[in-house]
């Protein structure tokens, strides 16, 4: 059984930072491509930044590029996605997915997302 796991969502302040990690059980995550997806009440979930495997490649939304960072843990085998400088249009749920590559928009296996929340 496969299972993605969102963690580190919350509430954060307007210019404050949060970082989301994701955890997998049931595969090895340093293989796979991770995408981080979010969903705004009533909408479809938009890509917000991918990172490839052994490359290293990554990928960000243009609302995100320069304010938020997604990297890996390969001790721990998890992804990171630290948010900074948040913006109260970032609250949403956020979603991390497994993905063959960052050029596949299929989603092999997604988490159950977590809840961020930006307001002073």
């Amino acid at each position: 059984q496969v299972q993605l796991v969102e963690s580190g969502g919350g509430l954060a302040q307007p210019g404050g930072s949060l970082t989301l990690s994701c955890e997998a059980s049931g595969i090895t995550l340093n293989r796979w491509s991770v995408r981080w997806l979010r969903q705004y009440p009533g909408e479809k979930r938009e890509e917000v930044s991918c990172i490839s495997t052994s490359v290293g490649s990554v990928y960000y939304e243009d609302d995100v590029n320069g304010r938020f960072t997604v990297s890996r843990d390969n001790a721990k085998g998890t992804v990171l996605l630290q948010m900074n400088n948040l913006k109260p249009e970032d609250t949403a749920v956020y979603y991390c997915a497994a993905v063959r590559s960052c050029h596949n928009t299929e989603l092999i296996y997604v988490g159950q997302g977590t809840l961020v929340t930006v307001s002073s």
